[in-house]
């Protein structure tokens, strides 16, 4: 136990109260690791997701064509996921940007039943877990983004 939580642990012993600790990761190698995922993500979302959308590579124009959603709805979808895959690398916004990527993923997996009989529909909900853990794990942002933008007021 480091000193801090000994001396944590010590006070609610004497005193009678229930202290809840952290459970955001603590560990170098947690953060690492989180770190490494939260890129791989943006990377993921940047080149193999938004890129196709935003050059019109007809693997994205079809799918768009078929739906009846176009050109216009094939750019919004990329240029959301451009947004979120380049603030899942903003400190401050990495938990929003999860938790945005996450209903995307929520819209892909509900489309992909509708329009495409379920073909792909997998892939939305295994990008889910690890978006729901960044956003988890990153929660504290949250709060310096609402100081940030309570500060603007």
């Amino acid at each position: 136990m480091s000193e801090t939580t000994a001396s944590v642990a010590a006070a609610s012993a004497t005193s009678g109260t229930v202290v809840a600790e952290s459970t955001a990761p603590r560990g170098r190698g947690a953060r690492i690791a989180l770190r490494g995922l939260q890129i791989l993500l943006a990377l993921f979302y940047a080149i193999a997701s938004a890129l196709p959308k935003l050059i019109a590579h007809p693997s994205a124009a079809d799918g768009f064509r078929e739906m009846g959603w176009g050109s216009t709805g094939m750019y919004a979808v990329g240029v959301l996921e451009l947004a979120g895959a380049v603030a899942l690398l903003i400190p401050v916004l990495q938990s929003v940007a999860a938790v945005a990527l996450g209903a995307l993923m929520v819209g892909a997996f509900v489309v992909q039943m509708a329009y495409f009989d379920g073909e792909y529909a997998l892939t939305p909900l295994v990008l889910i877990l690890p978006l729901a853990l960044i956003a988890w794990a990153r929660r504290n942002s949250n709060a310096e983004l609402l100081r940030l933008v309570r500060r603007r007021d």
